[in-house]
């Protein structure tokens, strides 16, 4: 039986034939992980991993040598030492794979100065990013990132039981404090730290759809935006919930609760093959406009999830790319209003054969 990364790799050089393009040139990370089961981070210190039609070779420092042996699916894995020249070692590495012209496709998480070098060792080639040839592979997964996916979600599910059951307690606590708490939730429950940034916002502070958490404390009757997620196997969960712990909320804020909670389920309900990706994002903006606050919906209302928190497929306007079973994105509406309070409801759903099933299984409700 062939492992994923074989599958992979057969289908990354599939793409690469039918753009007629000569390799693809990676840095350590999300692409490379997804690819060989190799995401260390080199830092400053130049790595490839060199994927033409046919072989791979991975380069990478010395120090990083017997990790890439152990972890890599890859069979020639090239060291540097610190003394030595590594775009010698790379050069080498790309007149072994035969590239030596034709288009590159670069990662693009890659770092300015590798791009210049890669330049600079190849000047007959032309450059371009791996995207669109990498880009509709990652985005449907299989069964394995799936169901990595599906624990990542349920370890983020109980971690937001947890929360909801501190109630009054979490009133007088500041929202690093409770950001920080979640975390320790998340790693209770299996996960492997945070997928990002965690997001605690309270009271006017939630009309910012990406606050920091800071040292305000929490008041009875604040809404507090809560997204945050984990990892399970690299793959990360994506949450939002949006909670008063004690008190009664501003007067319009149940109302519009209850539009985004409408929104997000008729974005949910919209879900299926062959559907734009577009016509997901109308369907929870038509319900928060006609409700008054269109303007006050100020993002996308979803992006895909994969070893990336943010990759494809994007679910906004414009975007007609059809839907296709195995993709897993955010459904995510908000609504903001500057100065006073916010409101966010998200879950992440994976595109099945006759519809989509959702990975987060927690109450939707604002109250505790």
């Amino acid at each position: 039986m062939r492992s994923p990364f074989d599958r992979r790799t057969r289908a990354a050089r599939a793409a690469l034939r039918e753009r007629g393009a000569a390799a693809f040139a990676l840095t350590p990370g999300a692409n490379t992980a997804y690819l060989v089961d190799y995401a260390a981070d080199a830092g400053e210190r130049r790595a490839f991993l060199f994927l033409p039609a046919r072989g791979e070779i991975l380069v990478v420092p010395e120090l990083d040598g017997a990790r890439a042996r152990t972890d890599a699916a890859v069979a020639d894995v090239r060291t540097w030492g610190d003394a030595d020249d590594p775009l010698a070692v790379a050069g080498d590495a790309l007149d072994d794979c035969g590239v030596a012209g034709g288009e590159v496709l670069l990662d693009p998480e890659m770092a300015a100065r590798f791009v210049l070098d890669l330049q600079g060792l190849r000047p007959e080639c032309e450059f371009a990013l791996a995207d669109g040839a990498l880009g509709p592979l990652r985005a449907r997964k299989d069964d394995a990132e799936i169901d990595a996916l599906r624990r990542a979600g349920r370890a983020a599910d109980r971690a937001m039981r947890d929360v909801r059951g501190w109630g009054d307690e979490a009133v007088g606590r500041t929202e690093r404090e409770l950001a920080r708490r979640i975390a320790a939730r998340l790693d209770a429950h299996g996960g492997h730290g945070t997928a990002f940034p965690t997001i605690v916002a309270s009271g006017p502070n939630a009309a910012n759809p990406h606050h920091d958490p800071g040292e305000r404390a929490i008041e009875a009757g604040d809404p507090v935006t809560l997204d945050f997620g984990t990892r399970v196997d690299g793959y990360p969960s994506d949450q939002t919930r949006t909670v008063v712990f004690a008190g009664d909320p501003p007067a319009e804020y149940a109302a519009a609760h209850e539009t985004v909670r409408d929104a997000q389920r008729a974005a949910v309900d919209a879900v299926e093959p062959g559907v734009p990706a577009h016509e997901i994002d109308a369907a929870a903006r038509d319900v928060i406009e006609a409700a008054g606050y269109g303007d006050a919906f100020v993002h996308r209302t979803g992006h895909g999830v994969g070893l990336g928190v943010h990759e494809a497929p994007t679910i906004v306007a414009g975007n007609a790319t059809p839907l296709e079973a195995g993709m897993v994105f955010s459904v995510e509406p908000g609504i903001y209003v500057e100065g006073a309070w916010g409101v966010r409801v998200e879950d992440l759903v994976v595109v099945t054969e006759t519809g989509c099933e959702r990975l987060n299984d927690t109450p939707r409700g604002w109250r505790i």
